[in-house]
């Protein structure tokens, strides 16, 4: 078995610096399990760490592709397991740190049927289907056959809506059936996992507090560049929290004001969504960080995992 330490959380709660006094610590390297850190040339809006925020700490999966290029759960897990044996085989421990839940459980679950049933044709009937009728027609096809699944994802989620329906057209199960069938705890790896929480309101004034920092280090100018560059509203990338909102008011459709106020009620409604996400793992440590200092949560975690 392989040991991989986790450290996650809501966006903005300060995820960034323990990881590094981690990686100090444990002779580590850091891999970010990061859906928009990714991208190249989106380093404000992603709070992307820079080359000497990283202190000489290798730092993996950070700038891989254009943003342009399509992106997926799969190709994440191909590539962080990837990094994890080579940090491994390097004498290095591997630090997963950031907060795409999707992307974190793509390396901690077992989810082998993903890859088993595939009906591009069908696949591509229910995006047009979408594109007629909304996406919640779409999703209501879900209350029928999967109920599970219809609860838990929300209409704008149609990939994975697709995909549940997708994967129950073919196989006559839901996602959820076949998760039973199969040990989805059955992996290469001993995860130490801890997840960072804090008072809401606290966390929402970090949140607020950060989108402003984000908008005066040069969010505007970020975003002209990436336009100039040719990357639009269409691309996945472009979608992102912090991203759009600036593309509409550079297209004249909302002020700046509204964009701002925008990025900050996506980001804290994108940081409940995630702290919702990583209590349905009981393997999760959770870490008050009101009660504890950077310091006191390092060697709380460096302890536990002794």
């Amino acid at each position: 078995m392989k040991d991989i330490l986790i450290l996650s959380g809501p966006t903005g709660i300060g995820k960034t610096a323990i990881s590094l006094k981690l990686a100090k610590e444990l002779n580590g390297e850091i891999i970010s399990p990061d859906s928009m850190q990714i991208y190249k040339y989106m380093d404000i809006g992603s709070a992307k760490i820079s080359k000497e925020e990283m202190n000489g700490i290798t730092h993996h999966l950070i700038d891989v592709i254009e943003p342009n290029e399509e992106f997926s759960v799969a190709k994440f897990k191909a590539l962080a397991e990837e990094a994890i044996d080579d940090i491994i085989k390097r004498g290095k421990y591997p630090i997963i740190a950031g907060g795409t839940g999707l992307y974190i459980n793509s390396l901690i679950f077992n989810y082998g049927f993903t890859g088993t049933y595939k009906d591009v044709d069908y696949r591509k009937s229910l995006e047009n289907l979408a594109e007629k009728n909304g996406k919640e027609y779409v999703h209501e096809l879900l209350k029928e056959v999967d109920i599970d699944s219809y609860n838990r994802l929300y209409p704008n989620d149609l990939k994975r809506v697709i995909r549940a329906l997708e994967v129950y057209k073919l196989s006559g199960k839901t996602i959820g059936e076949l998760n039973k069938e199969e040990d989805i705890y059955k992996i290469p790896y001993n995860i130490n996992y801890y997840v960072l929480d804090m008072n809401r309101d606290k966390l929402y004034d970090r949140i607020n507090t950060r989108v402003d920092e984000m908008i005066s280090k040069g969010l505007i100018k970020e975003v002209i560049n990436l336009k100039e560059k040719g990357y639009n509203s269409n691309m996945q990338s472009m979608k992102g929290i912090g991203y759009k909102e600036i593309l509409y008011y550079l297209d004249n459709k909302i002020s700046l004001d509204e964009a701002v106020d925008m990025i900050k009620q996506g980001s804290r409604n994108y940081a409940k969504r995630q702290l919702t996400w990583f209590r349905k793992d009981s393997r999760v440590n959770w870490i008050n960080k009101d009660k504890l200092s950077e310091e006191d949560i390092t060697q709380f975690i460096l302890n536990d995992m002794k």
